[in-house]
């Protein structure tokens, strides 16, 4: 495959692993970030390093932000040059960090949007900004929340118009282990149930993991999107305070469901999603396993299982499965395959 140059929108923990491990995957070229500070260019290839360096501690991966909420139409508060990737010698402060990365999208084959996603219109409004400023190209994204496919099938019509070919929720669960669930589906003609469960330990802990502590927490039982929106950080550290640092979730709305669903593999109703969380220790506290139940053609029930190892970490299934989707999405939008897909519908690229 020709070499794929690539940006990312939001530098906070997944934006920068994803830069991180591009650098260990073969033809990607990261030419692009942005944050919510301005935004670096290099078309030769950024220098990863001095922009992880530049972006330690910008933990917060909001592109622009009004009050704490994150908006895809107005621009940026400035807080100093000397804070996210305006601090790299490749980078510039920017009014509209995100206009400028439409402006370049001409040199620009994937994005991927590491951007929060605590309005659920977000990402799909970000990328209707791509859309309407000529953008053709591949655009991806980790997000969780099954209600946000609905939004982006929407508008697939208009990607497919725009010559976008869009993969959603791309990254570990959903993306890889929704992935799994479908070649596990393989042995059934039927599927009756599938169960992923998840453990995360946090290596680096809570003050490198805001956003995706934040998103998690949203689906305990007594918070939603928008309560846990409006958490400041002493009220998320609080909560952890609670749980002695382990959090346990169940009946996620995580888009596995609708994910696996459109995939032909099963109902949405059948897929259930919950996990443990340990915020102070980076050993998983159970082993992430996806189980799918079904019955094979010659009238048999059994349960397929794969787990991932415990040594992997958060950021492991997540970014890289990311930039594997990536490649694959470059490679069926240089075929003229436009519009929205999801993990269960192809195979990351290694």
């Amino acid at each position: 495959m020709d070499d794929i140059t690539f940006a990312v929108l939001g530098t906070g923990g997944i934006g920068r692993r994803a830069l991180e491990m591009s650098q260990h995957k073969d033809a990607l070229t990261p030419v692009a970030a942005c944050d919510r500070h301005g935004v670096a260019f290099d078309f030769d290839g950024l220098d990863v390093d001095e922009l992880l360096a530049a972006t330690e501690g910008n933990i917060d991966n909001e592109v622009a932000t009004d009050g704490g909420a994150a908006t895809a139409e107005g621009g940026v508060k400035q807080h100093g040059e000397d804070k996210g990737v305006v601090a790299s010698s490749q980078a510039r402060p920017s009014e509209d960090p995100i206009q400028e990365s439409i402006d370049h999208g001409d040199r620009i084959d994937a994005v991927l949007l590491a951007l929060p996603n605590y309005e659920h219109d977000f990402i799909p409004r970000t990328a209707d900004r791509f859309a309407e400023g000529g953008y053709s190209g591949v655009m991806i994204d980790v997000l969780k929340r099954s209600r946000v496919i609905d939004m982006l099938d929407d508008r697939s019509d208009e990607f497919a118009e725009a010559g976008i070919t869009f993969i959603c929720g791309a990254g570990a669960t959903p993306g890889l282990l929704t992935s799994a669930a479908a070649l596990a589906a393989q042995s059934f003609v039927e599927v009756t149930d599938v169960d992923i469960h998840w453990g995360v330990g946090l290596k680096s802990g809570y003050e490198d993991n805001r956003g995706t502590v934040r998103e998690d927490i949203a689906h305990l039982p007594e918070y939603d999107i928008e309560t846990a929106r409006t958490l400041s950080d002493e009220e998320i550290e609080a909560i952890i305070d609670d749980h002695d640092g382990v959090i346990e979730f169940e009946d996620m709305e995580h888009a596995d469901d609708v994910l696996l669903e459109r995939a032909g593999v099963c109902d949405a109703a059948d897929v259930t999603v919950g996990g443990i969380l340990d915020a102070r220790n980076d050993e998983k506290p159970t082993t992430t396993t996806v189980r799918v139940t079904g019955t094979t053609f010659d009238g048999e029930t059994a349960t397929n299982t794969f787990q991932l190892g415990d040594e992997t970490s958060m950021e492991a299934n997540v970014n890289g499965p990311a930039l594997g989707y990536l490649k694959a999405g470059v490679r069926r939008n240089r075929a003229g395959e436009y519009g929205v897909l999801g993990p269960a519908e192809l195979m990351p690229g290694f």
